[in-house]
Parts: structure tokens; sequence; C-alpha cells
């Protein structure tokens, strides 16, 4: 098998593939994973680095979806008797042992029983090595790195990747010795303010400041549609799942998500080139001459909260390949969202969850690169520490 590299990267992700494994017999793990999978050594060492391999002392229960020779392997590795002979989990319950946690060295021994999960094509993230990192350096504090992060980038990394992220990037654009850590997180597609700690206290500090509703958010939303001044309210679907779900009137215990819309300004649409320059997606929208740039105070943070409230009332944000397409399909058929104001009423829970499944199903595309959404600017300590990041990308290329 010819080698590749995980470098240079690919403009492209592969289609995923994970792989489950659960070890025969001990040895090094990447001699092991090398050898099940037919994976050249250093392709499975790149994915170790990558923290594209994880691993838990005991195989977690299988999905529904397992083969009866997965759920044979599951029963024979974790049957009492096997377990009792394992010095590595004495004293954890099957549920301790059965947590799962990153491979970091290509030469952990693994014991026969451990499971293994290889992220063989981890999502790639090519735009870190075209940005210039320290122009994108907005702060450097002690505790603390202010940065504004790029759409089309994840802040701290991904399950099957932590190479190719912001606070990498950043660390290694500042020359830091220890890595920066993630205190908050914004889309992939967002761009904006980050909040990046040097230490694992300020990490605690500003986890804190969270919590307790201290730490000041304002985001510029490009939407295709007008959007009233003022508080809007939704309730949000208490479902991890994307697209998330957002009702006027709470339904099965939702969320209330609050933003205030403190300006909504008239500006021209983006034109194709900038469109094809940030890698726009096309998404249905029918009128393309005037977009409506907003100025939004995030009163709670959910995630995809102003995506989907925006949505939601009819003013999906450019290039939202997960919710505007979504907010076209209701203009043109209003009952068809099972949260939407004009859903239809189902006579069972059986019927409404099938409507969600296949809405979620229909609607689900996340945005490869960049939309109309900048978390612009970020405060706390009553507004001692305030940070801005630049102008957007859709007022850059129109200016």
């Amino acid at each position: 098998m010819e080698y590749k590299r995980l470098l240079p990267c690919p403009s492209q992700n592969q289609p995923p593939r994970v792989e489950h494994l659960v070890v025969s017999e001990e040895g090094v793990v990447l001699d092991y994973i090398s050898k099940a999978l037919h994976l050249p050594p250093l392709y499975v060492a790149d994915l170790i680095h990558f923290g594209a391999v994880h691993y838990a002392l005991v195989c977690p229960k299988p999905p529904p979806s397992a083969t009866p020779e997965q759920v044979q392997v599951f029963k024979e590795v974790t049957d009492p008797s096997v377990l009792q002979k394992r010095s590595s989990i004495k004293g954890k319950t099957v549920r301790e042992a059965q947590k799962t946690f990153r491979v970091t060295d290509v030469n952990q021994i693994v014991e026969a029983g451990t499971y293994l999960r290889v992220h063989v094509h981890p999502k790639r993230f090519p735009r870190c090595y075209e940005i210039d990192w320290k122009s994108r350096i907005i702060a450097v504090a002690d505790s603390y790195v202010v940065l504004d992060k790029p759409a089309a980038t994840s802040v701290g990394g991904t399950t099957d990747n932590i190479e190719e992220c912001c606070a990498t990037f950043a660390s290694r654009a500042l020359g830091l010795e220890t890595p920066l850590k993630t205190t908050h997180q914004i889309d992939n597609c967002t761009e904006g303010c980050v909040v990046l700690a040097r230490t694992k206290e300020f990490c605690s500090i500003f986890h804190g400041m969270i919590r307790e509703k201290q730490v000041k958010k304002f985001y510029r939303a490009l939407a295709a549609a007008p959007v009233p001044v003022g508080i809007i309210s939704h309730y949000m679907r208490p479902v991890n799942v994307a697209p998330r779900l957002v009702s006027e009137e709470s339904i099965g215990g939702g969320h209330l998500c609050q933003l205030e819309v403190l300006e909504c300004k008239e500006v021209p649409w983006p034109n194709v080139d900038v469109e094809k320059s940030y890698g726009i997606e096309y998404c249905e929208w029918p009128s393309k001459d005037i977009a409506y740039e907003c100025k939004i105070n995030l009163l709670t943070g959910k995630t995809h909260q102003v995506r989907a409230q925006l949505a939601a009332i009819g003013a999906p944000i450019v290039g939202d390949s997960m919710y505007m397409p979504a907010a076209v399909a209701e203009m043109c058929n209003p009952q068809i969202n099972p949260f939407g104001r004009n859903r239809k009423q189902f006579t069972s829970e059986d019927g409404r969850m099938l409507a969600i499944e296949e809405w979620i199903a229909q609607h689900g595309k996340e945005p490869s690169a960049a939309i109309g959404l900048q978390a612009f600017h970020v405060s706390w300590n009553g507004g001692n520490c305030s940070y801005e990041a630049g102008a957007p990308w859709w007022q850059c290329a129109t200016s």
C-alpha cells in the first residue's frame, strides 16, 4: 500500500471511516492497529498525533446497529470471569473502565480486552494552513490570549483532530511552550473573538464567569431578511443533535433562548466573486439583492442559538446550509416544520418523533466554510477587559 502522510492537508475531506477494535493480545498500540487495519505504521503514528485514536480499558456497550459478531465479542471480553483477571481495572466500576481516553503515545501498551476507536479519516481543516495567525491575534495577556478566529476552523479541535485547530496554531504563532486551552466555543463556520487560556487557573475562572453571566458577547449577523429590533425568545429542543429545533413555546421542556437585536440595517448582498472567495454556499434563497446586517446581544449561550433563532423567524444567516434551506422549505409549506408556529398537530407521539427525524435528516448539512456570522465583541470584568474583532468578511469584501 502506497503511504500518504496526513500532511499536506487535502482540500477535500475523505468519507468518514471509524473502526472499532477489541485488542486480542497485549502489545504496542501502533503495531496492533497497523496490523489489524492494514495501515502503514507511519500513518497510524500520524493518526495518534492528530488525536484520532481513543481507547477504553473495557469495551463500551455496542450500539443497536452492532452486528451479532460484535455483540458476541463484547460479551466475551466483558464477562465477569474475564474482567476479574485484569489488574488494570481492579477497583473500578464497569462504567469507569468504559470511559474513553485519547491515545497520546505510539508506544503505549494495550492489554487484551482493551477497546480501540480509530478515526481513519479525521476531519481536516485546510484553512489552518492559509491563515497568517499572528495577524489574527487581538491581545496577549499573562493568563489569556484573544484571537480573531477565522471561519472554517475549529477552536480547540474535534474528536478526531486536535492538531488542526485555533488553539494549536495560535500557540505556535506566539511561540508558546505551553499550548493554549479553550475556554468557550464558537461554530467552525463562525468568525470572531475567541478567548484562549494560557493557564488552567484562568480557564477555571473564565468558565465561572460564563456560568455567572459575567461575560458579554455581541455578534454581527448577515441575515437574508429584515430582523425586528428587540428581544427574540424561543425554546430549544433539549436534544444534542443538529440542526437545533426551536419553537415559540416550550415543547417537552425546551431550554429558553434569548437574544437582543440592537440594530438592523440594509447592506448589499455579497456578490458572486465574494461568495466564491469565502466559500459561501448556495442555499436556495430566492432573492439575493439586499441583505440585513444585525448587531446582536447574546443573552443566553446555546449551541447554534443565533443561527436557529434567526432562521425560525424567516431571516436565516447568509450561507448557512444547515438552517437556510429549512427556512425556505417552511416558507413554501408552513406546516412542514414540526417545531414551527404553523406545525401540524400530531395524533401520536410516534408521529411527532417521525416528523422530527425526517426534518433533521433533510436539513442537517453543516457549512463547510464561512457564514454571515461574527462574534465581534467579548468583554468581562465589568468591561475592563474588552476586545473586538476586525471587520467581518462581508464588509471587507464590499468596502
